[in-house]
């Protein structure tokens, strides 16, 4: 991240507030509401980690929804989390509608222990909910010397497939993590819509127009007013490749694995009560199986650095890869705090007020 863009980050917080802080308000309001002490820490930590990676639609920011949905019976706050079947470097795991923050820190375990025998273990999930920014659980696998790719099929369907105006897909993510030696690792986190649905919900809550090109409505005409996101759909990346994308990634992370996809998907923005059966994948790749890994890992430093330092074109300042936004905002909020707009610290303090807890300040 720039120091431009820092600043203009800031800008849009009324302060900056401890990553610590806010951890602990999330695990208090997690165990007000009925989670265990322990599944509710590890919620908050995987929450907070998301605001310090800049994902700021998908931290605290879901906090009030998850209370909503759970004080409405739509989470699971007791689940059973198991493996269904599994062979060699496969399984199936069942989430039981259990916070999906919980569901994937087990299934990304479950894969990369398939992953140190196997080579490779990809595991699917059923009945889970959302769990957070792709990239959370893609970057796990990296402790352990393995590259992590994650799928999901998100909890709500905001695109139309290409040339239609139903809205039949959803924001469907994909991230993948592959680790280096020295430099930060290679992280691709993206949705295959232009933004993801929450980048929508930040810019209301902010009261900012959305730029064209974000969604169209429905003949097909910018739509920049967040507040009428009801009126349109979110265009794919990539015109029809998006949407094509979008199909196959909703396939193998809801449909192959008995979860929700299409019409059966559960906007869990209207509907607190039901349960989404939120469908994921994740897969974990031992680079052992293939390479020494600190071999290959400084091949991915290499790499790194020939492709920032070729040349540019005029006007561009830096060559980046990806993953190094994220990166940047980390180091920079771990150091100085998660900034927060004031109109979030007003809905998180009503919470915290409603449930009888002290929040962060």
């Amino acid at each position: 991240m720039t120091a431009q863009a820092i600043r203009r980050d800031s800008a849009h917080s009324g302060s900056r507030i401890p990553a610590e802080e806010l951890e602990a308000f999330i695990a208090r309001a997690l165990v007000a509401v009925g989670l265990p002490d322990a599944d509710a820490r590890g919620v908050a930590e995987l929450m907070t980690l998301a605001d310090l990676r800049g994902a700021d639609g998908h931290g605290i920011f879901r906090l009030p929804q998850y209370v909503r949905r759970i004080r409405a019976g739509g989470i699971n706050v007791r689940p059973q989390i198991k493996v269904l079947q599994e062979r060699g470097a496969s399984a199936l795991v069942d989430g039981d509608n259990g916070m999906g923050h919980l569901v994937m820190r087990y299934a990304t375990q479950v894969a990369m222990d398939k992953a140190a025998t196997a080579g490779v273990g990809w595991v699917g999930v059923r009945r889970s909910n959302h769990a957070g920014p792709a990239a959370l659980y893609a970057m796990m696998p990296l402790e352990r010397d393995m590259v992590g790719l994650y799928l999901a099929v998100g909890n709500a369907n905001h695109m139309a497939p290409w040339g239609g105006i139903e809205q039949l897909l959803s924001t469907n993510p994909i991230a993948v993590a592959i680790p280096a030696l020295e430099e930060a690792p290679v992280v691709l986190d993206m949705a295959t819509t232009v933004v993801a649905y929450g980048r929508v919900k930040v810019a209301a809550q902010r009261g900012e127009q959305m730029p064209e090109g974000w969604m169209v409505d429905h003949r097909g005409r910018p739509l920049t007013d967040p507040s009428r996101a009801e009126d349109g759909v979110l265009l794919p990346i990539g015109g029809y490749k998006g949407y094509g994308l979008s199909l196959v990634f909703g396939l193998l992370a809801g449909t192959l694995n008995g979860a929700a996809c299409g019409r059966s998907t559960v906007d869990f923005n209207k509907d607190d009560v039901t349960p989404t059966n939120t469908g994921h994948t994740i897969v974990a790749l031992n680079i052992e199986t293939f390479a020494p890994p600190k071999a290959f890992k400084a091949n991915v430093d290499a790499l790194i650095r020939d492709i920032r330092a070729s040349r540019r074109m005029d006007g561009v300042d830096r060559i980046r890869i990806p993953g190094d936004a994220s990166h940047a905002t980390f180091l920079d909020r771990r150091a100085g705090g998660i900034p927060m707009a004031g109109s979030l610290q007003q809905a998180l303090r009503r919470l915290a007020t409603e449930l009888g807890i002290e929040f962060a300040r």
